[in-house]
């Protein structure tokens, strides 16, 4: 049942940057035939979510039958830690209560309807964690979503996150955007801040060996 908070919030897949090493958005490749994007978009329709957009500058959004938000991301990667711009500008700036999914995540069923009942003030954060199910593809943690109730606390954790973005071991990207939301460390790799886990075959696509990897272990129908 989705509470009547969740019904008033936009659901905004963010679909932008570019990542060099793919020849097509990651978010358009297909698991057991339909686009992720599609997946996720389907996968919310099923539990009552009728405002759904994606972010992205690219035309080729137009295809999945919800608003594409026109949204210049100038985020660029070539390579691990070799990148222009800021991850931190991919969510879609808007006052209204928002959860932002990362487009190249494979949801499962479950993963999309916890985030969904998750009850959220001011913001929250939803990533994979150790241990791990027995049907989760990788052998590190992913984030997967940040589902926001207060854009403008939010927007001033982002341009703090991109001020500082120097102090961090790294280019910043969901991590450490969310340890400074929590108030510790961005110098450090800390995946150990408390934030809501999904626990199952839930992951992102960072090579073509993963879609096989995650088809394998999504249950039919699912």
């Amino acid at each position: 049942m989705v509470s009547k908070g969740d019904m008033r919030m936009k659901y905004i897949i963010m679909a932008g940057g570019h990542y060099e090493a793919w020849e097509t958005p990651r978010h358009l490749l297909k698991i057991n035939g339909e686009p992720i994007i599609a997946r996720t978009i389907r996968l919310l329709k099923e539990n009552g979510i009728t405002d759904i957009a994606i972010s992205s500058d690219n035309p080729v959004f137009n295809q999945f039958g919800v608003l594409v938000l026109q949204h210049e991301n100038s985020y660029y990667v070539r390579a691990y830690n070799d990148m222009d711009g800021y991850w931190c500008d991919a969510f879609y700036p808007t006052d209204e209560p928002t959860c932002y999914l990362f487009g190249d995540v494979v949801f499962s069923p479950e993963a999309i309807k916890k985030i969904i009942e998750t009850e959220t003030e001011p913001i929250n954060f939803f990533a994979s964690a150790r241990p791990f199910a027995k049907e989760y593809p990788k052998k590190w943690i992913e984030p997967f979503a940040f589902k926001v109730q207060d854009q403008i606390l939010f927007r001033e954790y982002i341009e703090e996150m991109k001020a500082r973005a120097d102090e961090c071991w790294r280019k910043p990207i969901a991590w450490e955007l969310w340890a400074l939301i929590k108030g510790r460390r961005i110098d450090i790799d800390d995946r150990t801040i408390d934030y809501t886990v999904i626990n199952d075959y839930t992951c992102d696509i960072d090579n073509m060996q993963e879609i096989k990897e995650v088809e394998r272990r999504i249950p039919r129908g699912k």
